[in-house]
């Protein structure tokens, strides 16, 4: 006669080889998606690094914008608050 449970444990054996292969597959793809990703936002930080190094004409055409902009926005603010005074006071 055979032993039943002489026949049970290969089995078992077998099924718990398939499923830490299963994990070890997934941990391991996981593992391997996050590294390339690291990757990708290394390379992103070192491009924008040097994006922001901006000493050409193109960085000093941009600087002089932001500063117009900057004194519109002064001019406009200062004279919303003056109209919102005159309406208040009549």
């Amino acid at each position: 006669m055979i032993d039943e449970s002489t026949a049970v444990l290969p089995m078992w054996m077998l099924l718990s080889a398939a499923f830490g292969f299963l994990i070890g597959d997934a941990f391991g793809d996981s593992r391997r998606h996050r590294k390339c990703l690291e990757q990708a936002n290394e390379d992103l930080h070192e491009q924008l690094e040097q994006t922001h190094d901006c000493k050409g004409p193109l960085g000093l055409e941009l600087r002089r914008q932001r500063g117009v902009v900057h004194d519109t926005h002064k001019r406009v603010v200062a004279l919303a608050e003056a109209l919102e005074k005159r309406s208040a006071s009549k």
